[in-house]
């Protein structure tokens, strides 16, 4: 009640809009680690956030219309707490450095919806594009820290395209069915672009969920402002035993000649209080575009992490993490870190281990 009520101070500026919402909720995440990084030869000890879950400060209100409809907003600002910093590109997992924020406050998400029992979300603004969806729900790790299956996966797409896609989109209208559908669900989503094509996407997910099983197939294109479009294909699964619980992703990107395979196995383990994961990935680059050949750019990562719950919202946590790289591929396990450039960790291998503490509230 308390964060309802400051809430509504906060947001008071706005008209008195906020005095009509039926609730308002003041929510968030810090989290900060310490990693020790070796790329190639260069060795570096950072303070990094989004190691554990991805740091935000959000404010989400919901209106409550009568006849199973309903309405709300939810905004959300990335945090790069070891600085201070908030929104723009402070909330990115590669954004390790002093960076100054943008003026794009509501970086994680920016939307407005209306709700219906019967038919679903109605969803507009900035939001995670369903192919990225699947990336982040099927990763062990949930998109976050120096294992996860983002360091492997070239979010903007294969070399030269110029999409602005891989996690989110702008000016986007999205669609989710509603959740009494026996066990399926699914979204859609199309952004506008407005004047910037790398930004101009489409996309479908459909899945499937019953007992312990789960499994998604995503598919989407960004037009982009070169005559090819940047086209993702990913697919997801989950089966939760009881005593463990595997993830397995397939995604594939392709830009013209250019092609991008990558498939990852991941496990998650509890252990009383705690949780252990571990995963295996493998990336494979290929394909000719124009000038660009790739070839030599694959590489395998593994990863552990060991997560310790002190309560409900407060975990310790700790991992290592591994990246082998073929001669033309330079991918890091903290992006942003010291020798993490092409020139300096080209076919070098890129590890780390970490420990730090998550607070959600």
């Amino acid at each position: 009640m308390k964060k309802s009520l400051l809430a509504l101070a906060v947001l008071g500026a706005y008209a008195g809009v906020a005095s009509a919402q039926s609730s308002v909720t003041i929510f968030g995440v810090v989290d900060l680690s310490i990693n020790n990084v070796k790329n190639g030869s260069l060795r570096t000890t950072e303070m990094a956030s989004n190691q554990l879950n991805s740091n935000r400060f959000g404010l989400r209100g919901f209106e409550d219309l009568g006849g199973g409809l309903g309405a709300g907003f939810w905004l959300e600002a990335g945090m790069n707490n070891g600085v201070g910093d908030a929104g723009g590109g402070s909330g990115n997992v590669a954004n390790v450095a002093n960076t100054a924020p943008s003026s794009q406050l509501f970086n994680r998400r920016s939307t407005v919806s209306l709700f219906s029992q019967a038919a679903g979300e109605v969803r507009l603004g900035r939001d995670y594009t369903p192919t990225f969806w699947n990336l982040a729900y099927f990763d062990v790790y949930g998109a976050n820290g120096i294992g996860n299956d983002t360091n492997m996966i070239s979010l903007a797409g294969p070399t030269t395209s110029t999409a602005g896609t891989g996690v989110r989109a702008n000016n986007s209208v999205g669609y989710h069915l509603p959740g009494n559908l026996g066990g399926f669900y699914g979204q859609g989503m199309y952004a506008l672009g407005q004047g910037n094509d790398n930004n101009k996407y489409w996309g479908l997910r459909g899945g499937f969920a019953t007992g312990p099983f789960d499994v998604a197939l995503a598919y989407g294109e960004t037009t982009t402002v070169l005559p090819e479009k940047l086209k993702v294909t990913n697919i997801g699964g989950s089966w939760n035993f009881g005593f463990l619980k595997m993830f397995l992703l397939w995604n594939n990107q392709k830009f013209g000649g250019l092609k991008e395979d990558y498939w990852g196995l991941g496990a998650s383990l509890p252990l009383g209080q705690g949780e252990f994961k571990a995963m295996y990935g493998s990336v494979k680059d290929s394909g000719t575009q124009g000038a660009v050949t790739i070839r030599n750019a694959d590489a395998t990562t593994w990863s552990l992490q060991y997560i310790y719950n002190l309560s409900k919202r407060t975990a310790l946590y700790g991992g290592y993490a591994s990246i082998d790289n073929d001669p033309n591929s330079f991918r890091t396990v903290l992006g942003g870190s010291i020798g993490s450039t092409a020139a300096s960790l080209a076919g070098k291998k890129s590890d780390a281990f970490n420990v730090g503490v998550r607070h959600s509230f």
